[in-house]
């Protein structure tokens, strides 16, 4: 007699990837396309967020954000973060670069670099608000070395608050472009670099003609996120300045339009078009990437 083997057949197969699906699939579309489309509907409206009733306005609250310098301009403020990108890859790069090679204490330094990354942003924004006011930690660096003549009001003064903001924000995030640029430094076949000190090749000749060719996809996959980081930035800004004296970003005033001026309509205009700008952002580097690959 042959035993019958107990197994999964195919209906039960079905079901269990039915089941396994399904409950993604709706978390997905309650708590994010089902937000999305309730949104869109406020856009057009002029509803406050109190009111159980609101009027239908159109495209007005558009017209409103690209024709009102008071909102549409808030976009400078991420020129800064959109400057501090390039510096931030360009530090991840080198360091992902040195400690591709034999360095001491590697491990370490690795996660010393990374580590800024795991922090919470608001926690984040705490510990530089303390590192930039007033005699704090910044200022007593500069007066025991000797520079107290340059010591200044490095969120309260316009024209430095911004740079100081874009400093915490490439300090918190260089540990991901580092981590990621590192794993792909590392995936380059050894044998190249064997070769390449055959042939009298030196550092700088093996990071110009075999790390930089074998990575731009990744390197410039991380600058679009960086571009998109930057349009969008909120954390840093809002913990440390709450978007007062021009450090006010985009996100931060679509908040502040919503929560303190009860212009809920304006600030669901505002947010779409924010998500519009990203996505077209990463349309354009999909669209390059691709073109990229089928050119190889």
């Amino acid at each position: 007699m042959r035993k019958k083997k107990h197994g999964v057949n195919g209906t039960q197969k079905k079901w269990i990837v039915f089941i396994f699906t399904i409950i993604p699939i709706s978390l997905l579309l309650l708590f994010s396309y089902f937000p999305l489309i309730k949104m869109f509907q406020y856009s057009v409206t002029d509803w406050d967020g109190l009111r159980p009733v609101s009027n239908f306005v159109g495209v007005e609250n558009y017209k409103t954000v690209f024709t009102d310098s008071e909102y549409f301009t808030v976009f400078r403020t991420s020129l800064y973060y959109f400057v501090a990108t390039f510096i931030q890859l360009g530090i991840a790069l080198l360091f992902a670069t040195i400690l591709s090679f034999k360095v001491k204490f590697a491990n370490f330094w690795k996660g010393a670099l990374f580590f800024p990354y795991l922090l919470n942003g608001v926690a984040i924004g705490f510990i530089f608000l303390y590192f930039f006011k007033p005699d704090g930690t910044l200022d007593t660096v500069l007066t025991f070395i000797g520079l107290e003549d340059q010591i200044r009001f490095w969120l309260g003064d316009s024209s430095l608050n911004n740079i100081s903001l874009a400093f915490t924000s490439i300090w918190r995030f260089m540990g991901f472009n580092f981590l990621i640029l590192l794993g792909a430094i590392q995936s380059i076949n050894p044998e190249v670099y064997e070769a390449s000190e055959i042939d009298g090749a030196n550092k700088w000749q093996q990071f110009r003609f075999i790390i930089v060719p074998s990575i731009k996809e990744i390197i410039y996959l991380n600058l679009v996120l960086g571009i998109s980081g930057a349009i969008s930035v909120f954390e840093v800004p809002y913990v440390m300045t709450g978007g007062s004296n021009g450090t006010e970003t985009f996100v931060i005033k679509t908040i502040n339009t919503a929560f303190q001026f009860n212009k809920v309509g304006l600030a669901s205009a505002m947010a779409l078009i924010l998500l519009a700008i990203v996505l077209v952002v990463t349309l354009i580097q999909r669209l390059i990437t691709s073109e990229k690959v089928t050119r190889k």
